[in-house]
């Protein structure tokens, strides 16, 4: 199955130039939906996991059918305030200021083997984050993949030594 075949482009958004990668056009068809899970967790399943952790919101939609996929608990990744736990939290950059995610204490026992998953690999900033998070509760990242690379940003030089999974790559 050609993925990119169900990512709709839209030109000029969020801003003139960009051309944003809307996967909601895939997730309203069910069978390419499934379709995307199942091959990721095809690209995936050469790794021991224990968790998959996904940073909100799109991340929501990718981590949570592929951990049910693999019979693995899902952890949320959300912004800073959004968890009624106790939590940790990372900083990250926006192209106009800073945001900050967090993860419940324990929702990473240390040595447990975490693979994050999103909707987008884009500069990395926000996955970045979320590698930080999982390694302050002592989980051990063992990969991270995504639907959709944009190779061009680089976002994956900042996962080095991450095994990185992308189904699209534009």
């Amino acid at each position: 199955m050609n993925f990119k075949d169900y990512i709709r482009v839209i030109p000029d958004f969020p801003q003139p130039g960009i051309r944003f990668k809307d996967i909601t056009t895939l997730l309203k068809d069910g069978k390419a939906y499934r379709a995307a899970i199942d091959a990721i967790r095809d690209g995936v399943s050469h790794l021991e996991i224990d968790l998959i952790a996904g940073p909100e919101a799109r991340g929501f939609v990718i981590g949570a059918p592929l951990a049910l996929s693999l019979g693995v608990g899902f952890v949320p990744i959300r912004k800073s305030g959004k968890l009624p736990g106790k939590t940790v939290e990372a900083s990250y950059d926006l192209e106009y200021g800073k945001d900050k995610l967090a993860v419940h204490t324990d929702a990473v026992q240390p040595g447990q083997r975490v693979l994050i998953a999103d909707d987008l690999l884009a500069t990395g900033g926000t996955i970045a984050s979320t590698v930080n998070l999982i390694r302050q509760l002592g989980g051990e990242v063992v990969g991270a993949a995504f639907l959709i690379e944009l190779g061009y940003l680089t976002g994956r030089e900042k996962l080095e030594g991450i095994d990185v999974f992308s189904l699209i790559t534009y």
